[in-house]
């Protein structure tokens, strides 16, 4: 594999190239200043991650699944479908017409599409493993003490939170409310159930015992 350029941000090597250069554009073009944070954030530990426990990965595939991961979260975002899937169409299209192959760009896609399904994602490929691990550390701080605590703390400190737990609920609550079909078998139901009133998800249940069978 040839050798990619790498420089330093917020103390971690990442890939200098002019398609990582273009995600982190079209990244903060389409999130709002908390969200890009987030994004970034997220880059930074799936990338510390593969580095420190020494996982062979594409470090440009990281780069674009993580920083395209949430580029439809927000709060005027309509479906019809996951939030997720939206995204994954955009960000595999924004590989495409970058030069991407169409294996690295799949890749990209699943990043996307799973990186809320960590049940899925983590047991993908080696770069959707790390985009949904980096993406967790960050939203829920799962593997929050794999991170060295100085390198925590820098990356927090150059890409702050700016209140991003009080945004991220807004936004899916948003979703519950106004695309609730989207969200019966995903963690977006939690946030509908938990704060939006009159939310009512379809069930599995439901679709389960009214499939047309005579058993």
């Amino acid at each position: 594999m040839t050798e990619i350029p790498s420089r330093m941000l917020a103390g971690v090597s990442v890939p200098d190239t002019p398609l990582v250069d273009k995600a982190i554009g079209y990244a903060r073009e389409k999130c709002e200043p908390y969200l890009f944070n987030h994004v970034v954030r997220s880059w930074l530990f799936a990338a510390r991650l593969g580095q420190l426990e020494s996982i062979e990965h594409d470090p440009e595939v990281i780069a674009v699944g993580t920083l395209l991961h949430d580029i439809t979260l927000n709060e005027s975002f309509a479906g019809p479908r996951r939030f997720e899937v939206e995204g994954a169409d955009l960000a595999r299209t924004f590989a495409r017409q970058s030069g991407v192959d169409s294996r690295r760009a799949q890749l990209v896609w699943d990043s996307v599409a799973l990186n809320s399904t960590p049940s899925i994602g983590l047991h993908k490929e080696p770069e959707v493993a790390l985009c949904t691990a980096g993406i967790g550390v960050d939203v829920i701080g799962w593997r929050y003490d794999a991170i060295p605590a100085a390198e925590m703390s820098r990356i927090v400190s150059e890409f702050p939170r700016l209140g991003m737990k009080k945004m991220m609920t807004r936004c899916f609550c948003c979703i519950a409310e106004k695309n609730p079909e989207t969200t019966y078998d995903n963690f977006a139901r939690d946030f509908g159930e938990r704060f939006v009133q009159g939310y009512r998800a379809p069930s599995v249940v439901d679709f389960v015992l009214n499939a047309p069978f005579d058993e």
